[in-house]
Parts: structure tokens; C-alpha cells; sequence
């Protein structure tokens, strides 16, 4: 039996894992970030959580490489981080592949998070008999992954597939990437908790939930008059940006993951429709909405089976 190692650095946890070639998890770690503390604290906690995880085979010729799966933008010629933003602070330009492959024998691989989720679907989930599909992380932000003939979009550094900065309104609200109404401002964790400040702010009468997006859209699922005001808004902007992505890439399939996809079946439906509706039929017909299956450990699993996707090491 044959291994690959898999990190996911997150914004708020580490998680590393052996994997084996059939994608279940046989051992797993998880530590805090801490990102606070600066990116040499984080990478010593790579470096013995890989150790830890090697030591756990207990045969380390049965490891066949590393993959790193990590928030920001991952220049992929040489594995650094080409930019973090504040998840992040001081990670932009930290040459994580250099630094693992100096310190361990195997092969490593690092990649954007949500890059690596959609190598983790395409090899074990809702992906798999698709070779041309638009991956959608919808979480505390909005993280996009493009796949075509089966292999990535990557462009010109790494960076493609930034798809939650595909801008839905000119006019709309000021993003952090410099440009306004971004898909993330609506259908991100954070974008459905700033619409239902805006909602809370002009009721005439008291709003029972909070406004956070799991409060929200269980609002929402029960028939809350105001909730459902906000998911209207939510779904309309995503229907409006994924028809944008089924005519720009033509795909099989979008895939939907993250903690705001987890709203279920009327979610799923409800955006099906509006996307419908926008689109052109040609090209509708062609493609299917579906939720990703392999729920919060797909970047882990992707991480590692990045050893395996990569045209050099099958």
C-alpha cells in the first residue's frame, strides 16, 4: 500500500492527513494557525505535522510525495504564495514548496485551496465523470477553481479561477480586491451577513435572527418573511455569476461546496432556477448544478491527491 501526505493551511487550522490512492483518510492531525504569529511559526507547524504523519506509516518508502493545499494565490512554478491577504498576514511570498522540499525526500506539490478541492472531486466526488467543470468554495469568502480536459486553469502565474471577484454590480459595494458588487459581497458567508444588517436596518419591525448567514438562511428555511428577502437577493446575484461561468467556460457541471452550500435541496433548487433563467438555453442544457460530496475534508484530500493528479507523477 502506497501514501501521499496531505496539508491544508487554513486561516484558522491546520489539517494534515495520510491518504491512500483510493482517497480515504487513514490518519489525521489538525492544529491551530495562528497566522497571527507570522509565517515561520506556521511553516515549523508544516514541517512537524509532516513529521508526525510520516512517523505514523511508520515505512516511509510507502510515501509517494507531499501535496500542500494553501489559502491565497499560489504561484505554481515554484510553489510560493504570491499573495495572502489578511487571513494570512505575512504569508505572501513564502516559498512553502523550497521550504518542505529541502527538509523531506519526496516530492511536494502546492497549490491554491480551492485548486486542490477541485483535484479531490474530480478524483473521488461529484466531479469525477467530468472533465470540464467550475468549482465554487462558498464559505467566510467566495473561492473559484476552473477545470478544463481535466487539468486546471492556472493562467499566468497560478492566480485563474479567481471567481469570487467576478463583479455582479458595477455600482454595488466596495470589495477588498479593488473592484465592486463581487459575487463574494453577496453570496459569501460575510456577503449574507452585511445584506441582512442592511435588512435588520430597514425593518419596521423587530428581526428575530442574528445577522449571520447560518442564522439567516435557517430563517430562511423556516419561512421567515425578512430572511427569505435577504436569500432572494443571495441567489439571485450567484444565479447571475454562475450563468456569467457557464458562458465563459462552457462547462459539464458547476460544483457548489462550502458552509453556505450546506442550506440543501431548496437552496439547490431555488438557485437552479434563477440560473435557468439567465442563461442561454444551449448552453444551460448543457451543464448541472450539483453539490460537491466530499464536504470540509476535500482539501486535505486534494492536497495529498495532488501527488497522483499531476501529469509528471501518475
Amino acid at each position: 500500500m502506497t501514501y501521499a501526505i496531505g496539508v491544508d493551511i487554513g486561516g484558522t487550522k491546520v489539517q494534515f492527513a495520510i491518504i491512500n490512492r483510493q482517497g480515504s483518510i487513514v490518519k489525521r492531525h489538525l492544529v491551530p494557525t495562528e497566522a497571527d504569529k507570522g509565517p515561520e511559526q506556521l511553516l515549523e507547524k508544516v514541517e512537524a505535522g509532516i513529521d508526525r504523519m510520516i512517523a505514523a506509516i511508520g515505512q516511509s518508502e510507502h510515501i509517494e510525495g507531499i501535496g500542500i493545499g494553501s489559502a491565497g494565490q499560489i504561484r505554481y512554478s515554484d510553489g510560493s504564495v504570491w499573495y495572502a491577504g489578511e487571513t494570512l498576514p505575512g504569508w505572501s511570498g513564502t516559498p512553502i514548496k523550497e521550504r518542505i522540499a529541502e527538509r523531506f525526500p519526496y516530492p511536494v506539490t502546492v497549490d491554491n485551496d480551492v485548486n486542490v478541492i477541485a483535484i479531490a472531486e474530480k478524483r473521488y466526488g461529484a466531479a469525477q465523470q467530468m472533465e470540464h467543470f467550475v468549482c465554487l468554495a462558498l464559505g467566510t469568502g467566495i473561492g473559484g477553481a476552473v477545470m478544463a480536459a481535466g487539468q486546471l486553469e492556472r493562467g499566468v502565474f497560478g492566480g485563474a479561477g479567481e471567481l469570487g471577484h467576478v463583479s455582479v454590480d458595477m455600482n454595488g459595494p466596495a470589495c477588498d480586491c479593488g473592484n465592486q458588487g463581487c459575487i463574494e459581497q453577496y453570496a459569501s458567508g460575510t456577503g449574507i451577513a452585511r445584506i441582512g444588517r442592511e435588512v435588520i436596518q430597514q425593518a419596521a419591525a423587530p428581526i428575530a435572527w442574528e445577522p449571520n448567514a447560518k442564522a439567516i438562511i435557517a430563517a430562511w428555511l423556516q419561512g421567515d418573511a425578512a430572511a427569505t428577502q435577504v436569500m432572494e437577493l443571495v441567489i439571485q446575484a450567484l444565479g447571475t455569476a454562475i450563468a456569467g461561468y457557464i458562458h465563459s467556460f462552457n462547462p459539464e457541471g458547476i460544483l457548489i461546496g462550502g458552509s453556505v452550500s450546506q442550506a440543501g435541496e431548496r437552496f439547490f433548487e431555488a438557485l437552479d432556477q434563477e440560473v435557468t433563467a439567465r442563461t442561454s438555453p444551449v448552453m444551460r442544457a448543457a451543464c448541472r448544478i450539483v453539490p460537491a460530496l466530499l464536504g470540509p475534508d476535500a482539501g486535505v484530500i486534494g492536497a495529498a491527491a495532488q501527488v497522483w493528479h499531476h501529469p509528471s507523477w501518475k
